[in-house]
């Protein structure tokens, strides 16, 4: 048995079951963990939830921010924005299935000596504190009132964390951090305009797994949603957004041995944030 970390699939069905044959992937032996953004911005959304669904145990997925986006649109909180790829989705018989399915994903997952999160941990959780809040978040989404959640979702107040923090603004700054988060202040202060890679920091701000003494720092993190950073693998931490949807490259890591395998998306059309 063998477990596989891949980053953000964004609706790259054929590139995903190409990386997939590469590993020599057998869903009755092997795992997949799948550190969120499954959906949006690649040409085969629809394809790659009813895949990932039919794994069933076989596949542990993580909830990216554009994995809630759709859940927003498919309850009409939102539009769908210009480079959405949902079209085919919304419209499947089986629609309310998958996105019933996808809204019981987890917003964090731990095992194996490992934890995963699509974008990141504010410097003061621990890995314990932070598997508590995201059961939080998670508890509301399954829960018979996640459609007024999903009202309240949105927005980037507050911007720092504070344990006194509560209803839809301590719910909110956990799916920020975990879903959207880049950089922060040492003090865990969240900034969410840059998107590009190390270069043009804005000043005061550095990665949130860079800021000193960070409390979840003992535990390995596997993280996507920043496809400028590119495949970054230190002992602490394996960010593995390669890129697919840009046309760059998916990623899988073995995560027994840390082995590295890669897809080439070159022919992927799409774009992604």
């Amino acid at each position: 048995m063998a477990t596989y970390a891949i980053g953000d699939i964004q609706g790259c069905y054929d590139e995903l079951r190409r990386l997939l044959d590469v590993v020599a992937f057998e869903p009755s032996r092997d795992r997949l963990w799948i550190a969120g953004d499954i959906v949006n911005r690649g040409p085969q959304t629809l394809q790659v939830l009813r895949f990932i669904r039919s794994l069933e145990d076989g596949a542990i997925a993580t909830l990216g921010n554009h994995d809630l986006h759709l859940l927003v649109v498919a309850a009409g909180v939102r539009k769908p924005h210009r480079g959405d790829t949902l079209d085919e989705l919304l419209s499947a018989p089986d629609c309310d299935e998958l996105l019933d399915w996808l809204r019981r994903q987890k917003l964090m997952h731990a095992g194996a000596g490992y934890t995963m999160v699509h974008a990141g941990l504010l410097p003061q959780w621990t890995i314990a504190k932070a598997m508590a809040l995201a059961a939080e978040v998670e508890a509301v989404l399954q829960g018979p009132d996640y459609g007024d959640f999903l009202q309240h979702m949105y927005g980037n107040e507050p911007l720092r964390w504070r344990d006194d923090l509560v209803g839809y603004d301590r719910l909110r700054i956990v799916v920020n951090a975990m879903t959207r988060l880049r950089l922060c202040k040492p003090d865990g202060t969240m900034e969410f305009s840059h998107k590009t890679g190390l270069t043009g920091v804005p000043p005061g701000y550095i990665p949130w797994f860079d800021v000193p003494d960070r409390a979840s720092a003992d535990t390995p993190l596997i993280f996507g949603h920043w496809a400028a950073l590119g495949l970054l693998l230190r002992p602490n931490l394996l960010g593995i957004d390669s890129g697919c949807v840009w046309g760059r490259l998916l990623t899988a890591v073995r995560l027994e041995d840390r082995r590295i395998f890669q897809c080439d998306c070159a022919g992927v059309s799409g774009s992604g944030d």
